[in-house]
């Protein structure tokens, strides 16, 4: 098992980033999902917890082959998603039960929980998780580093500034003096119980779970114009139609045929010049028949005659022996 604790800071507040953090992930998941792959939508339904209170539960499913290293690719089958069950009840949320399609073992478990601050709690966790060894790893918006195919400028904080709220144009240190500021704390429990291969996998699943934060936090504050006047129902309406036109793209595709209402010749079907046409009649097509003037070559006689055990014969060939000629008349001593 592999612990760590991630902070994201964000120039806004923790109210304005409930809106915020849901337009993102429907947006960020259709960008993401192409034939075949990203993130399905199983469930996205209210819930009630005794303890927590009315929340929301959405179940998915993020098909993950072809953004596989080539080692792990070896290994999984074509067909890879990891199913994925969050329990939102902002500002805290609990993303459990992530399980793989064909490893039993493996999982994700990830406790949020959101306060207007820089990232300064150490105590934010209760229970267990207070007291779990961890490592806790700070991720700037503005300044860390992200894989060079997902860099776009117009989501850059550095170069962004938003006409809506006049925030932007982050500098290294920003953290320290913008207001206003929140902080996403991130718990995240990545789990591979198997011999030779659980350090390696656990390191790569953090090391994706980092890209997705950093990548997902910047565009939540770089699309902050399209979100900002949003009230919670226009965002759900938002999020349900976006999920309903991300489950198409990465559906199953009819195959690119057309077909037409023309009728055919009874005797053919149309096909390409290059190809045969194809009798539709039941008879065996011409090149099977057997011609009828052909004699029928006899293998073997119409009737086999065999010879009286308690008469002697000479010694005879297998040839001989199913020779329809009639067997030589004993030898008369």
């Amino acid at each position: 098992m592999l612990l760590k604790e991630y902070r994201i800071c964000m120039p806004l507040t923790v109210e304005e980033y409930r809106i915020g953090q849901l337009y993102m992930i429907s947006k960020h998941s259709h960008e993401q999902s192409d034939r075949g792959e990203g993130v399905e939508v199983v469930h996205n339904e209210p819930f009630d917890d005794p303890v927590h209170g009315n929340g929301q539960l959405t179940e998915k499913k993020v098909y993950l082959s072809s953004k596989l290293p080539s080692w792990a690719r070896a290994v999984v089958p074509k067909i890879f998603y990891v199913t994925e069950k969050a329990w939102n009840y902002y500002p805290y949320t609990i993303t459990g039960k992530n399980t793989c399609s064909f490893l039993p073992k493996f999982s994700i478990h990830i406790e949020t929980k959101y306060e207007d601050n820089k990232g300064s709690n150490d105590d934010i966790f209760e229970g267990e998780a207070k007291d779990l060894e961890r490592e806790v790893c700070f991720i700037d918006i503005a300044c860390d580093e992200i894989p060079e195919r997902y860099y776009k400028e117009s989501e850059d904080p550095k170069l962004f500034r938003s006409e809506k709220t006049g925030r932007g144009l982050l500098k290294e240190g920003w953290r320290e003096e913008h207001q206003p500021i929140m902080c996403s704390y991130k718990l995240v429990t990545v789990k591979f119980e198997v011999w030779g291969l659980q350090t390696r996998v656990e390191q790569y699943v953090h090391k994706v779970v980092r890209d997705v934060l950093l990548i997902g936090h910047r565009q939540a504050f770089a699309w902050v114009d399209e979100w900002y006047d949003m009230t919670m129902d226009e965002v759900r309406e938002f999020e349900r139609a976006t999920q309903e036109a991300t489950n198409k793209k990465i559906g199953v595709f009819p195959p690119a045929i057309a077909i037409t209402d023309i009728s055919l010749p009874s005797s053919t079907r149309s096909a390409p010049s290059s190809a045969p046409s194809t009798p539709l009649s039941t008879d065996a097509p011409e090149f099977l028949s057997v011609p009828k003037d052909r004699p029928r070559k006899k293998s073997a006689p119409e009737a086999l005659t065999l010879p009286d055990p308690s008469q002697k014969y000479p010694p005879r060939t297998l040839s001989s022996m199913f020779s329809p000629t009639k067997p030589p008349s004993p030898k008369q001593e």
